[in-house]
């Protein structure tokens, strides 16, 4: 029996299609979840499949999504068509968690046992024999085209704040802010110990930098006597000087780690109204039900929004020589969502003594937190964790939806459903920025080598 010819991947014609339509083309027969598509100005109504999957056409005019219509239903107006078959269609993507500055050290710093002290202790002995100027920037440079290149317009990353690097790095996020501007959106936050910000001077020497560079104050919580004492000072300091905050949070699987529930009671004693973004969470899985109930009520009461690291967290947690992991190391992702409240996944780490993989790339991260945390059946609106829900938490609302009146920064795929999407790593994906097709060129490793 004879069988159609149909190409493999998207064709490379493709981007030739869209460099030959100019300023304006329609990209016809999308597919694209209905939950990153704001309604509004849309040409008709929207009729998503079981798995909340639409089928629309898209006009493109001057690198701006003109026209929005439910696919078959434009009238036909001569302009250039690009047809998709189906193929699916996603907003750029935002990850809300990265650690750039410790990026692709793995080489010269590998973590002898994977565990979470090992990497404590690897990334601080590379901090302080390495971490100059130079070596950060052309690492965080590095990670920020392999970013771009899979499809990122927005990221935020931690950065290791202990003095005296602050001084170094927080210059060096300035200038790459700059040169990216335009490109991927780039916030950072200050990564300093809880019990670091119960000391003034300290604490203030690295707030300061914070403030100077437009920053997100941020901190890693523990089970410390000086947990309420830094907390205390970190929600009074950011309502002072407007700024929002970003914790690392209980990431282990101790199920006495409860520090989640104080950053909830202190953003309620506080009153605090900016953002507010914890990530890991990792105990709270560990812990009796009722007794995690409660935290989850008050992160909802508090307008908290999570963020799961669910590859990063699965190679770190319960991780034993010679023994099978016997959980995932994932937070309560759905009860948070059944609640309201904001959920998001993101990188982490890649390629450093936290996690030895990993390249910046957002449809990997979608495609494991589903596998890791049950994202599926129904799909629903979870795409919004790698789209729509960190650009809120980034003030970023320009970001992550599929609109009439914004950017055409969009990100081209063959497959037609999640099935499709989720089963292979979509490495023929085509990333238009503006409307125009992106050199998607990933840096080689081998850049790196002397710095290794």
């Amino acid at each position: 029996m004879a069988h159609p010819e149909v190409p493999a991947q998207i064709p490379p014609s493709i981007p030739a299609q869209l460099a030959a339509a100019g300023g304006a083309y329609w990209l016809r027969g999308v597919t694209v979840a209905a939950a990153l598509v704001e309604a509004g100005g849309i040409a008709g109504p929207l009729a998503p499949d079981p798995n909340g999957l639409v089928r629309l056409d898209i006009l493109v005019e001057a690198g701006v999504i003109r026209r929005i219509t439910p696919a078959g239903a434009a009238v036909e107006d001569g302009l250039p068509t690009v047809d998709l078959d189906g193929g699916m269609v996603w907003p750029c993507f935002v990850d809300l968690h990265t650690h750039i500055d410790k990026g692709h050290i793995w080489p010269r710093r590998p973590n002898p046992d994977g565990t979470f002290m090992g990497a404590l202790l690897a990334v601080r002995a590379d901090r302080e024999a390495n971490w100059s100027a130079t070596d950060i920037r052309r690492r965080m440079d590095f990670a920020l085209r392999s970013a771009f290149a899979h499809g990122t317009k927005a990221l935020r990353t931690h950065i290791d704040a202990l003095p005296p690097q602050h001084r170094i790095t927080f210059p060096v996020f300035e200038d790459l802010r700059e040169a990216w501007a335009g490109r991927i959106e780039l916030q950072a936050s200050s990564l300093i110990p809880i019990d670091m910000a119960a000391d003034a001077i300290a604490f203030e020497d690295v707030a300061g930098e914070v403030r100077r560079t437009g920053s997100v104050l941020g901190a890693v919580t523990y089970m410390v006597p000086e947990l309420e004492a830094g907390l205390d000072r970190m929600f009074g300091h950011a309502i002072e000087h407007g700024l929002d905050l970003d914790f690392h949070v209980d990431e282990t699987a101790d199920p006495t780690a409860r520090s989640l529930h104080a950053i909830a009671e202190a953003a309620i004693r506080h009153g605090f109204e900016g953002r507010i973004v914890v990530g890991h969470c990792c105990s709270l899985a560990r812990q009796p039900e009722e007794e995690a109930d409660r935290t989850l009520d008050l992160v909802a009461e508090a307008g908290i929004g999570v963020v799961s690291l669910p590859m990063c967290n699965m190679y770190l947690q319960d991780r034993l020589a010679g023994r099978t992991p016997r959980w995932r190391g994932v937070t309560l992702l759905h009860e948070m969502r059944a609640r309201g409240i904001p959920v998001s996944v993101a990188s982490d780490n890649t390629r450093d003594p936290f996690y030895a993989y990993g390249d910046l790339d957002m449809v990997e991260v979608f495609r494991e937190a589903v596998r890791i945390a049950h994202l599926d059946h129904p799909f629903g609106d979870w795409p919004e964790a790698v789209t729509a829900t960190p650009a809120a938490m980034m003030h970023l609302h320009a970001c992550g939806r599929i609109r009439v009146g914004g950017p055409a920064d969009l990100v081209l795929f063959r497959a037609r459903t999640y099935s499709e999407f989720l089963s292979r790593p979509q490495a023929d994906r085509v990333v238009l920025r503006a409307g125009a097709a992106i050199d998607r060129t990933l840096p080689d490793y081998r850049e790196l080598d002397d710095l290794m």
